[in-house]
C-alpha cells in the first residue's frame, strides 16, 4: 500500500509548476561612488558596518615587486611586512555612495588584516598590523555625521597580539578568534556596559578608560585546527541553528607545510566548526559539522568572507567570486549563480572577494579587486534574488474559488439566525461530530498548520507531548468543566463567576478574554499572512484585509452555525491536505521513508524527551515542563476560553457534548503526530536538496512555500486556500464569541435593550465592530523580524488565558474563595506571567500554568484573610467540585 502511495505521489510530481526548480543567484552591481576610479586599497583592508553607512580602510601599501607576490598569494604577508607602509586614509561611504575621505592612524584603527564587528551604530576595529607587527589593539570607530569626524575609542587590549583575527557579536558580547599566529585562542568580552545609554557614542559622556581599566577578556576553548600544516584566516559567523544563536568557524587557507613564507600556492581549508556562546566553560569545545568538500568535491575554493542572512543561512564569498551559502539548521551547502539581474555575468567583475558587510539598512556590500589594477579595488553591492513569484492562474483560480464557497456557506445560515440562542448557540442542534471539528478548528488555527511544522523543521518532537496532554484533560473537561456550565444553561462562560463570586468578577474576566481575543484576532491574521506572502503574490497587508473583510461578511450575519460549519469544512480539507504533503515530502526523497527516518535518528529529530530537573530546567523544554505547561494550557482553553466553552452549549444534549469533546481529542493526538512527521520530513527533505530552500523565506514560511513550489498545479491553490480559510475560521470564532460575552455579561443582566430583536441586532453590530478591531490590530501585528510564530502564539496564550483558568480552578476546587481573593488571584496571575515574560525566569510554554497555579494561591490566600459571614454563608450548591454533585448532568 504505501508503495502505490509513493508511485501516485512521483505521478503527481510530473504536475508540478515549473517554478518549483528556480534558483536563487547573487545579483552584482558595481557602486558608482563620487571617486573617479577604484579605491586604492592595499593587502588586507577592511569593509565594515557603521551604522547606515560602510568604513572603508586603506590596507598594506608593499613595494612592487612584493605586490606581485601578494597578488598569487594575497593572505601570506608575514614576512613581507618590513616591506610594508601603513596609509592613513580610510573611506567612509554614504547609503548614497558619497565618500568622504579622513585620515585615521593604526593605532586608532586603521590596521591592516584587524576583525570587524559593528556594535551600537559604530565598528569595532579588532587586533590586525601596527607598525611591521600584530597588534592586540581594540577601538570602537564612531562616524560623527554632523561635525565629519571619525572618532575612534580604545576599549581592553586582546590578552595576545593577532595578525589575522575574526570577531563576531553576540547578545552585547563580542567574540574574537585569533588566528593561527595566535594559536587560534578564543576569547570574549561583554560589552554590555556600552549600551545602557544609547546617546553615549554621540556626547562622549561615557568613561571608556575606565570600561577599559575594569573590563577583562575571557578565555575560551580554542578552535581545534589540526597542526599537520600551517592554517589560517578562518572567518565566524553568527547564526540560529533552531535552538539559539551559534559561532560558526569557516573558511582560510593551509599550507602544505609549517612555513607562512612557503612558495606554494595556498590551498582553501573545507572544515567548518560551531560553538555554543550560551555554554562559556572550558567544557563546551568546538564540534566540528564536516568539510565543504563533501557537499561538492570539485570544490577548491578559499573563503574570504562571511555574511549572516535571513533566519538560518550563512553566506561565504570565495576568492574566485562565488557564494556559497550554508544553513544552519539542516548544516547543508549549495552554491548560488554570480551574475547580474538580467543573470549574466556583471561587467567588470573580477571574481575574488576579499571582504564584505552588511549594513543597518540591509544593504550588503564588498570589495573586490579592480581588473585593470589589482592594487586597486572596486566596491559592489550585492543582493539574493529569486525569479519573480508566480502562483499561477490555475492556484489563484482554485483560491477564491474556495474562499467563496466558504463565505456562501457561511451566508447559507443568515436566515436561520432569529434568536440571540439561535446567533450565539445554534439553537442547540449541532451535530456532536461538528462540534468537535469545531473545537479542534478553535484550537488549531492556521497557525498550527503553518508554523507547527517550522518549529519542528529547527528542532525535534519535544512539544509533542505537550499537545498530546490535551488527552489528560479532556477527562476533567467531560466530567468537571463542561457539567458546570450545562447546569447553569450558560451562554458565556462568565455567567459561571457570577454565581461563584459576584458580577464584578464577572465583568473583568469577560473583558480580559475581549482584550485577549481581539489582540488573538491580530496575531493569527498577521502571522499568517506573513508566512503566506512568501507564496501568493498578495502583500501582508493585502491578506490580512481579505481575511478580515471575508469575515465581517459571514460571520456577522451567519452566527454560530456558519462559524461551526465552515470550522468543520476547514478541517477535513486541511487534514487531507497534511496528509498529502506528508506523502509527497517523502516521494522527495531518494530513500523514501528509509530515509526519512534514518536521516531523522542520525541528526535526533525524534527527540521526544529531555530528562533535566535541574533548577535552570524551567527555562527549557524539558519533560516536565512540557508536561504541565501542555496541561495547563489545554486546561484553561476548556475551562476559560469562551470560544471552546461556546461549542459545549450548541448540542442537544450534556451526552452529545462530551462526545464532541472526546473526539476532539481523537483527532488532535494523530494530527499533531502528523504535523512533526511534517516538520522532520521538511528538513529530511531540504537537507538532500538544499539548492530547493529559499534564503529569504522566514522559518515559519517554510511549509507554505513548499506547498506553494512541491505540490502540483491546483493542489497547492486548495491547501493555501485551506489556510486563508483556517484563519478565517480563527477569526470568525473570536467575533463570535466576543460579541456573546458582550451581550451576555455586559448588556442583558444590566437590561440595556429591551426586545430580543434589539439584542440580534446588538449581536449582530458587536460582531462587526470586533471584526474591525481584529483586523486593524492584525495590520498593526505585522512583524517580518518574529522568527518562530509558534512560540510568540504560545506565550500569548498563556499570559491571557492562564490567570483566566486559574480563576476557574480556584472556585471549582475551593469552599473559601470569595470574590475579593479571586480579583487579587487573577492580578497576581498577571503579574507572575509578567514578571516570567519580562525577566525570562520561565519557559514561554510554561506561562499559562503558572498563572493558573499563581491565581489559585494568591487568590486562595487572599480570601483566608478577608474571609466574612456573608461569604462563608453563600450557597455554593453546584458551584464547586464538592457541591455538583447533587446537580451535576453527567455524561453517559
Amino acid at each position: 500500500m504505501t508503495n502505490k502511495l509513493i508511485k501516485l505521489a512521483f505521478c503527481l510530481m510530473l504536475m508540478m509548476p515549473l517554478f518549483a526548480v528556480a534558483e536563487t543567484f547573487v545579483s552584482w552591481q558595481k557602486v558608482e561612488t563620487e571617486l573617479s576610479g577604484p579605491f586604492r586599497l592595499g593587502a588586507g583592508a577592511f569593509i565594515a558596518e557603521q551604522g547606515e553607512h560602510v568604513i572603508i580602510s586603506s590596507g598594506l601599501e608593499f613595494e612592487p615587486f612584493t605586490q606581485s607576490l601578494i597578488q598569487e598569494q594575497p593572505l601570506i604577508v608575514e614576512n613581507m611586512l618590513l616591506t610594508a607602509k601603513q596609509p592613513q586614509l580610510v573611506y567612509i561611504v554614504t547609503p548614497y555612495s558619497a565618500v568622504v575621505s579622513t585620515s585615521l592612524s593604526a593605532n586608532d584603527g586603521n590596521r591592516a588584516y584587524a576583525a570587524t564587528a559593528p556594535f551600537a551604530g559604530g565598528t569595532l576595529v579588532i587586533g590586525g598590523i601596527n607598525a611591521q607587527q600584530a597588534s592586540n589593539r581594540v577601538n570602537l570607530l564612531v562616524w560623527q555625521q554632523s561635525a565629519s569626524v571619525l572618532e575612534s575609542f580604545l576599549l581592553p587590549p586582546l590578552p595576545v597580539a593577532a595578525k589575522s583575527p575574526s570577531a563576531v557579536i553576540v547578545e552585547n558580547t563580542v567574540y574574537v578568534l585569533t588566528g593561527k599566529d595566535a594559536n587560534n585562542q578564543f576569547f570574549a568580552l561583554d560589552l554590555s556596559a556600552l549600551t545602557a545609554d544609547k546617546n553615549l557614542l554621540s556626547n562622549n559622556q561615557f568613561d571608556f578608560e575606565r570600561f577599559a581599566a575594569k573590563s577583562a577578556w575571557r578565555a575560551l576553548p580554542a578552535l581545534p585546527i589540526e597542526s599537520t600544516s600551517y592554517q589560517n584566516g578562518v572567518q565566524l559567523a553568527v547564526q540560529n541553528d533552531g535552538s539559539g544563536e551559534k559561532i560558526y568557524a569557516i573558511g582560510g587557507y593551509r599550507l602544505l607545510n609549517q612555513e607562512p613564507n612557503s612558495s606554494h600556492i595556498p590551498l582553501p581549508l573545507t572544515a567548518f566548526w560551531k560553538f555554543n556562546p550560551a555554554i562559556e566553560t572550558l567544557a563546551n569545545q568546538w564540534q566540528k559539522l564536516g568539510d565543504i568538500s563533501e557537499t561538492n568535491n570539485d570544490f577548491n575554493q578559499q573563503v574570504n568572507s562571511l555574511a549572516t542572512f535571513g533566519h538560518s543561512h550563512i553566506l561565504a564569498f570565495t576568492d574566485k567570486g562565488d557564494t556559497l551559502s550554508f544553513n544552519a539548521i539542516t548544516n547543508g551547502w549549495t552554491q548560488y549563480l554570480t551574475a547580474n539581474d538580467n543573470r549574466n555575468t556583471p561587467a567588470g567583475f573580477s571574481g575574488g572577494i576579499t571582504d564584505s558587510t552588511m549594513t543597518a539598512n540591509g544593504y550588503f556590500y564588498a570589495l573586490s579587486p579592480s581588473l585593470d589594477n589589482r592594487s586597486a579595488s572596486t566596491l559592489w553591492q550585492a543582493s539574493l534574488k529569486r525569479p519573480a513569484k508566480d502562483f499561477g492562474w490555475i492556484n489563484m483560480t482554485v483560491l477564491v474559488t474556495y474562499l467563496v464557497f466558504v463565505v456562501l456557506v457561511g451566508l447559507f445560515f443568515v436566515f436561520k439566525n432569529r434568536t440571540t440562542n439561535d446567533y450565539f448557540r445554534g439553537g442547540q442542534s449541532i451535530p456532536w461530530w461538528a462540534a468537535a471539528c469545531s473545537i479542534y478548528a478553535t484550537m488549531l488555527s492556521s497557525l498550527t498548520y503553518v508554523a507547527l511544522p517550522a518549529v519542528v523543521f529547527q528542532s525535534n518532537w519535544l512539544l509533542l507531548l505537550g499537545i498530546w496532554m490535551i488527552i489528560a484533560v479532556a477527562p476533567i473537561a467531560i466530567y468537571v468543566a463542561m457539567p458546570f456550565f450545562r447546569q447553569i444553561d450558560a451562554t458565556s462562560a462568565y455567567e459561571y463567576l457570577s454565581k461563584r463570586f459576584n458580577m464584578s468578577v464577572r465583568l473583568f474576566a469577560s473583558g480580559l478574554f475581549t482584550l485577549f481575543h481581539v489582540g488573538r484576532m491580530g496575531i493569527v491574521m498577521a502571522l499568517t499572512a506573513l508566512a503566506l506572502s512568501a507564496v501568493t503574490p498578495l502583500s501582508p497587508s493585502e491578506s490580512v484585509l481579505i481575511m478580515g473583510v471575508l469575515c465581517l461578511i459571514y460571520c456577522t450575519m451567519g452566527g454560530i452555525e456558519a462559524v461551526i460549519w465552515t470550522d468543520t469544512l476547514q478541517t477535513i480539507v486541511l487534514l487531507i491536505g497534511a496528509v498529502l504533503c506528508f506523502i509527497i515530502i517523502i516521494a522527495g526523497l531518494d530513500g523514501g521513508m528509509a530515509e526519512f527516518i534514518s536521516i531523522g535518528l542520525t541528526d535526533n529529530k525524534f527527540t521526544m524527551v529531555d530528562v533535566d530537573f535541574s533548577l535552570d530546567s524551567i527555562t527549557t523544554l524539558s519533560i516536565w515542563v512540557v508536561v504541565i505547561g501542555g496541561i495547563g494550557q489545554n486546561l484553561s482553553s476548556y475551562t476559560a476560553d469562551q470560544a471552546v466553552v461556546q461549542r459545549y452549549m450548541v448540542t442537544k444534549n450534556p451526552k452529545e457534548a462530551s462526545r464532541s469533546i472526546w473526539a476532539n481529542a481523537i483527532i488532535a493526538a494523530p494530527a499533531a503526530l502528523l504535523f512533526f512527521c511534517i516538520g522532520t520530513g521538511l528538513y529530511a527533505f531540504y537537507q538532500t536538496h538544499p539548492e530547493k530552500l529559499d534564503p529569504t523565506i522566514q522559518i515559519d514560511q517554510i511549509f507554505p512555500t513548499f506547498i506553494a513550489t512541491e505540490l502540483p498545479v491546483g493542489l497547492a491553490g486548495l491547501i493555501v486556500a485551506g489556510i486563508f480559510a483556517a484563519a478565517q475560521s480563527t477569526v470568525s470564532t473570536s467575533m463570535n464569541s466576543i460579541a456573546t460575552t458582550l451581550v451576555t455579561d455586559f448588556i442583558r443582566p444590566f437590561n440595556l435593550v429591551k426586545t430580543e430583536q434589539g439584542y440580534m441586532s446588538a449581536a449582530r453590530w458587536l460582531t462587526f465592530i470586533m471584526g474591525v478591531l481584529g483586523t486593524l490590530a492584525g495590520l498593526i501585528f505585522i512583524d517580518p523580524e518574529i522568527r518562530s510564530l509558534m512560540e510568540a502564539y504560545f506565550k500569548v496564550i498563556g499570559m491571557f488565558m492562564g490567570a483566566l483558568g486559574g480563576l476557574f480552578v480556584l472556585g471549582a476546587l475551593t469552599k473559601k474563595a470569595n470574590s475579593f481573593g479571586a480579583i487579587v488571584g487573577i492580578l497576581a496571575g498577571v503579574a507572575t506571567m509578567v514578571s516570567a515574560w519580562q525577566l525570562g525566569w520561565a519557559n514561554g510554554y510554561l506561562y499559562a500554568t503558572i498563572g493558573i497555579v499563581s491565581c489559585l494561591v494568591f487568590g486562595y490566600l487572599a480570601s483566608l484573610l478577608t474571609q466574612n459571614t456573608k461569604a462563608a454563608n453563600k450557597d455554593l450548591t453546584g458551584l464547586t467540585l464538592y457541591t455538583m454533585d447533587s446537580v451535576a448532568i453527567k455524561p453517559s
